[in-house]
């Protein structure tokens, strides 16, 4: 197989790519997975219509030698899947044509992460984003909604600090009404800890959250509420792409990020492919259907026939939903958002 960087419609490289290896979670989340959608009785994907750990790698090398230089693991919660860091090992023995090891990084809610954490950097895990949406147990008790507690996430925090697997970044979930009052308490929790708190705007993917705009609590407002205690300035960006915006503490305190999923457009340099659990490539978060790749590698196809699927996917990508969505931003979710693919299906 011979394969070179592919581009999109509007010039966009493929550079990230994202793998849900599981679509179960044992949170319920409010603003993903809520209760009232994905009860006792939800029926999740059979085991045998999970891609297989080699199906997996398959399809990432093939990414890899098209350009893709990130890959993150998901879910639902990766943890879940039995033996997860046989896969991380897997996908760490990649090569970019040029003989660099892909970037390889995790989200967890880190149920789990503290009893793995050194297994996966053995493994070749480099770094890991926990989610939590809020440092006082009575909020983010209600947003997991599983009654999970806060020390735990934290001292799952601590052990991958411990391991290397850093620097450790901290996804929060701002949704108005329910922890946007923990906004600073978080900002001075994670100060100086030499993690990067990233506050996320309540995205409108999927149909089951209930999304609504005016819960939605703006990155500017963020800004204000942390610079007003913490004085800030703004950092350039990592990458060409980067999702989120950086700023850094005046004082020397650390970073933050925020990622403005809904007010700020970020398509114009979107890098990023989504393989959902069961085979299924999503060119956008917000899609409404994927390209089945598992009909492919169990039907037969060659890895020069997957190479050339990928590149007809991305070659004809013109996906653009949050610049388009922005110039008529909905007030709750309707029949566009019940077309569109679930959060915790594509893993974000």
């Amino acid at each position: 197989m011979d394969a070179t960087s592919i581009t999109d419609t509007f010039h966009r490289p493929l550079r990230d790519l994202r793998i849900s290896v599981t679509d179960r979670c044992n949170f319920r989340c409010v603003y993903c997975m809520p209760r009232e959608i994905f009860g006792r009785d939800f029926a999740f994907m059979p085991r045998d219509q999970l891609l297989t750990f080699e199906e997996i790698t398959r399809l990432a090398a093939i990414a890899v030698a098209h350009g893709v230089a990130k890959i993150r693991l998901t879910g639902g919660e990766p943890l879940l899947r039995k033996d997860f860091e046989e896969l991380v090992w897997m996908l760490a023995g990649l090569r970019t044509p040029d003989g660099r090891a892909p970037d390889l990084a995790m989200t967890t809610n880190g149920s789990v992460l503290a009893q793995k954490a050194q297994l996966l950097k053995d493994a070749g895990l480099a770094r890991v984003t926990v989610s939590l949406d809020s440092i006082r147990e009575e909020t983010f008790a209600a947003m997991n909604d599983v009654g999970y507690p806060v020390a735990k996430v934290l001292h799952a925090i601590a052990a991958a600090q411990a391991a290397g697997l850093g620097p450790v970044k901290i996804n929060m979930v701002v949704k108005r009404g329910s922890n946007d009052a923990d906004i600073v308490a978080m900002a001075g929790h994670f100060r100086g800890t030499g993690c990067i708190l990233r506050f996320i705007e309540y995205m409108d993917v999927g149909a089951s959250n209930g999304w609504k705009l005016d819960e939605v609590v703006p990155s500017a407002e963020v800004l204000a509420r942390i610079g007003a205690v913490y004085p800030l300035e703004p950092v350039e960006p990592n990458y060409n792409g980067e999702t989120s915006e950086r700023w850094r503490y005046s004082d020397g305190g650390g970073e933050i990020g925020v990622i403005s999923s809904v007010t700020q457009a970020f398509c114009r340099g979107c890098t990023r492919a989504r393989l959902s659990a069961d085979g299924k490539l999503f060119t956008c978060l917000f899609a409404t259907v994927g390209t089945d790749l598992r009909a492919l590698l169990r039907g037969g196809a060659s890895d020069t026939e997957l190479s050339a699927a990928l590149s007809a996917l991305w070659g004809g990508r013109a996906d653009r939903y949050s610049e388009l969505r922005g110039a008529n931003t909905p007030g709750s979710s309707g029949a566009a958002a019940a077309r569109r693919i679930e959060m915790s299906y594509i893993g974000g």
